[in-house]
């Protein structure tokens, strides 16, 4: 059955990292599935030739096969609770679908015949308040349980999101399905030429040999971590330097960081490019000696595979989500030994029959993932759901 499926697309374009990732990507996979829907995609953008680069990004504006069923919706409003509570509802009122396709929190005041779909990445937020501004907080714990609420499908990206959900909200374990993120096509590709490389590396003032971390900055990435680990092994790196990209001055970013980097006098042993254009990402992972990835809580943790596609060793915390996505293609640490960490990041560094087993290993891992399984994934989520709905409307 034919179905208007509208999808929020408002992270296109914001430098939001994961939760941004996933949507662009979910999103052109289903342009090329050819899928028999109309796909309405809401954004907050007005620009138009920003709404042009977004279309064309997505593979709507020459589409390949599907993308004529695909059109951008643009309301523009400068609040996003604005946005979630009147423009879109008020939208939505006079131009009825049949399923909405959502981030965390959920339009409130739409149709009950309106069916909500919302995917969660992670609720570390709820293990991790400290780290979390007070005013974020409260709307996180006071609008994240009535969107699951209103939610009439709540999607994780691992299956330990999906039941972290479960244990934590007390939701109905039928109401929660999971899908695994990906990475983009951009990683999969072997063209990355040496003077791509050499423009990215001037470009970021990069050092010859670097441990690299990149991500978002806030406290629970643990990144102040990586540094003292960092400091321990320093002089027996070889000449080896520490580059974190991201955005320190970013909301929540974690002020540690830099005191660390001065405690340990490490001003010059510290790179920070800032944040890193989407464009440029595989290449300063091609270029990395070592990923490291020290988070203490992930719902998926897209950037170890993004490390493992371009032949780098991948060291992570020894947490649940990531040992379900990294499996056997990284090496784990304890996050709560710094002598572990620094031991760890060591080996992977220095020894390299290590090394060419965990670059052996990640490429098998990457195999595993895929946005088209994804996307076709979240198409049947949504099929599943109109289905139902038709059967409880005729029962």
């Amino acid at each position: 059955m034919k179905m208007k499926i509208g999808i929020d697309i408002r992270l296109i374009g914001k430098k939001r990292t994961g939760d941004e990732v996933v949507v662009f990507n979910l999103v052109r996979e289903m342009a090329q599935l050819s899928a028999n829907h109309e796909f309405k995609l809401f954004t907050d953008v007005a620009d138009k030739q920003v709404l042009g680069e977004i279309a064309n990004s997505l593979g709507i504006l020459d589409p390949p096969a599907g993308g004529e069923n695909f059109e951008i919706i643009s309301l523009p409003v400068k609040n996003k609770f604005i946005w979630n509570f009147w423009t879109l509802p008020n939208y939505l009122r006079k131009n009825p679908i049949d399923i909405y396709h959502t981030q965390y929190i959920t339009p409130f005041f739409v149709s009950r015949n309106i069916k909500i779909v919302t995917i969660v990445h992670d609720i570390s937020f709820n293990f991790f308040p400290q780290f979390i501004k007070f005013a974020d907080l409260f709307f996180l714990k006071t609008l994240i349980p009535l969107s699951l609420k209103r939610a009439d499908k709540i999607v994780g990206v691992s299956q330990f999101t999906r039941d972290e959900i479960i244990k934590y909200y007390k939701v109905s374990p039928e109401k929660v399905d999971w899908i695994y993120n990906s990475i983009g096509e951009e990683f999969l590709t072997d063209d990355i030429s040496q003077e791509q490389l050499l423009n990215v590396k001037a470009k970021y003032q990069l050092p010859a040999k670097f441990i690299l971390y990149l991500g978002t900055l806030q406290p629970r990435k643990n990144v102040s971590h990586l540094v003292e680990a960092f400091a321990r092994i320093k002089d027996r790196l070889e000449g080896t330097k520490l580059v974190i990209c991201g955005n320190l001055s970013a909301h929540n970013a974690d002020a540690q960081i830099r005191k660390m980097v001065a405690k340990h006098h490490l001003e010059n042993d510290v790179i920070f490019p800032g944040f890193i254009a989407e464009q440029d990402k595989a290449a300063i992972f091609k270029l990395a000696h070592v990923f490291a990835f020290p988070s203490l809580y992930e719902g998926f943790g897209i950037p170890p595979l993004e490390a493992m596609s371009q032949n780098v060793p991948v060291l992570c915390s020894d947490i649940p989500s990531l040992k379900e996505i990294a499996g056997a293609g990284a090496l784990f640490f304890d996050p709560a030994s710094l002598d572990d960490f620094s031991k760890k990041l060591y080996d992977i560094s220095m020894d390299n029959d290590l090394r060419n087993e965990l670059i052996r290993l990640g490429k098998e891992r990457i195999s595993f993932f895929s946005w088209k399984k994804s996307a076709i994934k979240m198409l049947a989520i949504y099929e599943n759901m109109q289905h139902n709905a038709q059967v409880n409307k005729e029962a």
